[in-house]
Order: C-alpha cells, then structure tokens, then sequence
C-alpha cells in the first residue's frame, strides 16, 4: 500500500461519511418517517440537485470501471455504452414527464403503483414490483464489485489469504453505506453525488489531458492498441474461426453492426425501467426539472466517453493484468502522484456508494408499497411504512455483501445482464400504459411472463468463451432465423412479450374479459407543480392502487 494515496483516499471516504449522516438535516421535514420524505427525498429537488443526483444514479462506479475494461479487453462492441446514454435522453424528454404528473397526482412512489392504478391489477404491479428488486439486486452487489476491485488494487486487505480479514475494508464500506442510508433516506445520495461527481469530472479531465502526454499521444495510443488486438487475433486464429474465443479490435465488423446497435438501443430502453432511476426522477419538484436535466444529463456521455478511451490508454502504457477490470484503476496507480491516485480511488468508490444507496431505497420502496402494503398489511401507517422500508434497505444491502462475498465476480456480472432482460419487460406495461390503456392487464401479466422465461431461458443457454458447458456467458443471441446476425437478448424477449401481449389483447377483448377500471385520467399525465391536485407533498395514507 501507498501511504500517501490511501491516506487521501481515507480522508475522502470520511468526508462523505459525515456527509451522509448529515443529510438527515439537509432540507429537514417535519417527518422524516414517511416514504414521501425518507425514500423521495421530499419530492422536492430541483435542476442542480437532480442533475447531480440522477447522474450519480445512472453513472455508477461499475460504469467507469466496466466501460474502460471492455474497450482494454478488445470487445469489439465495447463503446456501445456511449451512444445508448445519448439515445436515452430524447426517450425519457417524452414518458418521464408524463409519469411524474400522474404519479404526483395519485401520490405513486413506485412505477408498480402506476401499474397497478393504471391498470386496476395487484398481480401486474406485483409482477413489475419482483422485476424491479429482481433487477436491482446484482446491479447492487456490481457496485460493490467495483468497490472491491479498487481496495485490491490499492493493496487494501490483499496482504492476507484469511478472507474475513481480506474483506474487512468491504464489510466496513457496507456498513457505513447501510448506516447512513437508514438514518437520512434518499438525501444521503443526493447530497453526497455533489461530492462524486466533482472528484470523478476532476479525475477523468486531468487523464484524458495529461495521460495521453505521458504514453505519447492518442495517434500512438490507437495504434499500440490496434497492434495489440491484431497481435492477439493472430494468435488465437484457430480459437476465434472455431468460435471459442471473440475476435478483438477496435471498430465492429459488420458481423458485429446489428449486436452494436441492439445493445446501444436495448440498453436505453432499459435504462429508466430501472426502479432506482425512476425513484431520481420522482424526487424531482416539477415535470420543468425532468426536461431541463434530460438536455443537460448528455455532458456525462461526453464524459463517458473520454473515460472508455482510457482502455485503450491502459494498453499503450503497458497495463497488464489477468482482470480487465483492473486496469483503469492500475492505470491511475501508475501514472498519477500518489495523492491524486488517492483521489482517483475515492472517486470510483464513492461513486459506488451513490448509486448503491439509491438502488436500495428503490428497491425497499417496491417491497414496502406494493407487497407489503399491498398483501401482507395493507393498514400499515406511513410511519411503518417507512420503518418497514428502512429495515429493507438493510436487507438489500446485506444481500448484495453475501452475493459479492460468496459467488464469483463473473458470476455477479453475468448475473447484472439477465437485470437488463428483465427489467425490459416492464416496458410494455409502464412506457405504453403512459399513452394508451388498449393493452388487456391479464395480456399484459402473460406477456410479461413469457419475456422473463424466454429471455432467461436464451441467457442460459450462452457459454462463455472458450467453456462451452458454461451458462450466462454474455449478453448476445443468434436472432430467430438468423445464421450470424447476434443482438441484445433482451430485445428479443420484449418483442416476444409484446407479440403475445397484441395477440391475447385481441383476444380478451374479443370476449369482453373484465379489463379492470383505470384509476387515471387523461389530464393527470400533463399536470405540473403548483396546478390542482398536484399537493407540494405526497399523501402518507393514500392507499396502494390497483
């Protein structure tokens, strides 16, 4: 370990420690023990503090270790990450204003109360409630990945083969995460994404202008990594013609195109399916702060992509280690002072702790308002919801620790990309029943299962390269009916649910089944603040809809 980098790293850790404790205070309510104050943040945030904290929601610590590592690796389709962060923009300017009104005017914490209002179904929000925990779960545990990865390139807990002692750094960061998450809600992440996103905007400036000077400049940088690439290609030609093994390089093939542009396309479908990133968006004050923030959240794509290049940066400066995740973070530990690696490293870590925090409120809000309340104790007052909420959250927490701790890191990564399957078959449901109520809830409810299992059923069915008895190997299919032609398998499984959701719609009201009542009103999805009904708070007895 490096005295001085751990020591600034120590001290940053710190500060958005107390910062997180000290939330509880940051535009203090009367109540904090509501869902409306403790996972909302009070509903009240306006453009600065959204668009830090939707960016710190979006932009997890995993991304800017992830993103970098699969451009170090060779995927070939690695930057699609950065066009489906500027393709979701225009997407959310449409549907997230119209969800906020109409969760606002019916007091909707959660995208299931939607469902379930919407379409006057418990089992649809209940089926979108399990999705949305089911998806967050290992996005959560991923950040702690991210975590651990920067603790063993810093030399923290590596020194010992006991791993309770090993992992002694990663149970402390839980449990201070877990502390201040419990004690102060969604206003510990809002408050400490100030703090992340200046140290990561600082980090990524600095390298992407002083480590392509000290490696001898981007044309040497795109050319080193070219050679590597076409050095590797050669050697494992009889590994990449029998398909056991991907063919690295720096721009797609156009065998490659329809994989690129379906993962970009899936992946910003899938984005604001996400419960925690709804839960960013509901906190907002007005449907004015979500449109401004979807205009101005594309500065962190233009980051995200200097940071992708820094994969390429890693290879011209001779980074070399067996787990691709590394090399960011060993890229730092080589190339800056010891005092601004210190600070490098802060800034991933309390980058994980943001969206970690955020993903665990979400996915407590689900369990609280639509299982809870919905099935188990439907008189719970806002008091025990909130209680209820809190202790979840700790669950959450606790569970992502045991899966990190327990199960293999590509497990954990595999597993995050079945997340993105399934929180897309949420879309029909929660994007479509934002214009249109045509779709039958039982249709809907049938399509939604047969998406989960085929979707599921094709991400089985991928081996890792190179281990053909493996499972969960990637996040690219074969199309039906296709030879070569690979895309993203969520997109496949959405578009199997939305066939039998048309086709049994057809059906349902062809035979007058019941279609339920809907909740909703035309004009509750274009109200905004301040207009009739729309209170400036939540109401805590407002029962769970559906």
């Amino acid at each position: 370990m490096n005295g001085v980098a751990v020591g600034v790293f120590t001290f940053l850790f710190l500060l958005v420690t107390v910062l997180g404790f000290a939330a509880a205070r940051w535009r203090r309510a009367d109540n904090l023990e509501t869902l409306d104050e403790w996972g909302l943040g009070g509903r009240g945030f306006g453009t600065f503090i959204a668009w830090f904290l939707i960016g710190g929601d979006i932009y997890t610590a995993y991304t800017f270790i992830a993103v970098p590592a699969t451009l170090y690796a060779g995927s070939v389709v690695g930057f699609f990450a950065v066009p489906y962060t500027i393709v979701v923009y225009p997407l959310i300017f449409l549907f997230l204003p119209r969800l906020w009104s109409v969760s606002h005017r019916h007091s909707y914490v959660t995208p299931a109360d939607f469902v379930g209002g919407r379409y006057d179904s418990k089992g649809l929000a209940l089926a979108v409630a399990v999705t949305g925990i089911l998806a967050t779960m290992p996005y959560i545990a991923l950040q702690l990945v991210g975590m651990q990865v920067v603790l063993e390139v810093m030399g923290i807990g590596t020194g010992s083969d006991n791993w309770f002692v090993k992992d002694i750094p990663l149970f402390l960061a839980f449990i201070v995460l877990a502390a201040y998450t419990y004690s102060s809600g969604l206003r510990a992440p809002a408050l400490i994404a100030f703090v992340k996103d200046t140290l990561i905007y600082l980090v990524i400036i600095v390298a992407v202008i002083y480590l392509p000077g000290q490696v001898g400049g981007w044309g040497h940088i795109f050319q080193v990594a070219q050679d590597s690439f076409n050095a590797s290609n050669k050697e494992n030609a009889d590994a990449i013609a029998a398909g056991a093994a991907p063919a690295k390089g720096v721009v797609p093939p156009p065998a490659a195109q329809w994989a690129y542009a379906s993962l970009a396309l899936g992946s910003a479908l899938a984005l604001f399916m996400y419960p925690h990133s709804i839960t960013g968006v509901l906190s907002t004050r007005s449907r004015t702060v979500i449109r401004r923030n979807a205009a101005l959240l594309p500065a962190y794509s233009f980051l995200l992509g200097l940071l992708a290049l820094l994969g390429f940066v890693a290879i011209a400066a001779g980074i070399k280690v067996e787990n691709a995740q590394q090399s960011v973070p060993q890229l730092f530990e080589q190339e800056f002072t010891p005092w601004f690696a210190g600070v490098a490293f802060a800034a991933i870590v309390i980058g994980a702790l943001v969206p970690a925090a955020i993903m665990s409120i979400a996915a407590a809000n689900l369990w609280t308002r639509n299982i809870y309340k919905a099935f188990i104790k439907p008189d719970a007052t806002p008091k025990q919801e909130a209680t209820q909420s809190k202790l979840v959250s700790l669950v959450v927490k606790l569970g992502a620790l045991v899966f990190v701790l327990a199960f293999s890191n590509q497990f954990a990564i595999n597993l995050q990309l079945l997340g993105g399957v399934w929180i897309l078959q949420t879309l029909p449901a929660i994007v479509v029943g934002l214009y249109t109520r045509w779709f039958h809830r039982t249709a809907l409810l049938v399509g939604w299962a047969v998406g989960m299992a085929y979707g599921t059923w094709l991400a089985y069915g991928v081996p890792l390269p190179g281990q053909p008895d493996s499972h969960f190997g990637g996040p690219l299919v074969v199309f039906p009916g296709a030879e070569t032609t690979k895309v993203y398998i969520a997109l496949v499984a959405v578009l199997a649910n939305l066939l039998v959701t048309v086709v049994l719609t057809l059906v349902f009201r062809a035979i007058k089944l019941d279609p339920g009542v809907d909740q909703t009103h035309a004009d509750d999805y274009v109200v905004d603040a301040g207009e009739e009904g729309v209170a400036e708070e939540l109401d805590p007895h407002a029962p769970v809809h559906g």
